[in-house]
């Protein structure tokens, strides 16, 4: 839970969103920062960074990657049924929020540019297909709006989502 409670402390010093301040290139320990990283300096993603570790994910997606991760916010989970969150993060749920986890991740450093005007599949990790549609106003993925887009991080880019996405 140490990933956990660094993202509460990030938290209480006060960041609510991605701010300019924080950015993947600033150090962190010497370092660029990895897409963990930066969601956790971020503060808006506590219960996906919770969600990661409970999986078991955290060194994969601190691995070389590249990875696009399209992260819903804290206010995407709590529109989840009220008790999901709390009963996938139970230890025997661990294989049931994995592939929920890894169907938001697709292999590749994939940049909003490239996707502008286009309407396709993308296959996540998990091994399903997601639909993206970015041909109107708003890119979709799936139900889920992309509210912030390109967020750079040493080993990919995330993608900021309103809505958790269900395999």
């Amino acid at each position: 839970m140490k990933l956990f409670k660094s993202a509460l402390m990030v938290a209480a010093i006060g960041f609510s969103a991605f701010s300019p301040a924080v950015k993947a290139d600033d150090m962190h320990h010497g370092m660029k920062m990895d897409i963990v990283d930066t969601a956790v300096a971020a503060g808006s993603f506590k219960t996906l960074t919770a969600a990661l570790q409970a999986a078991g994910l955290v060194d994969t997606l601190k691995g070389k990657g590249p990875f696009t991760v399209f992260a819903p916010t804290d206010d995407a989970f709590a529109k989840l049924p009220a008790g999901t969150v709390d009963d996938l993060l139970k230890p025997e749920n661990k294989d049931k929020l994995a592939a929920i986890l890894t169907y938001h991740v697709v292999a590749g450093k994939v940049m909003s540019k490239s996707l502008a005007g286009k309407k396709t599949d993308a296959k996540t990790v998990n091994g399903a297909n997601l639909a993206i549609d970015a041909t109107g106003s708003t890119v979709m993925i799936k139900d889920a709006k992309v509210i912030k887009a390109d967020i750079k991080a040493s080993n990919g880019v995330i993608h900021v989502i309103d809505t958790v996405l269900l395999p």
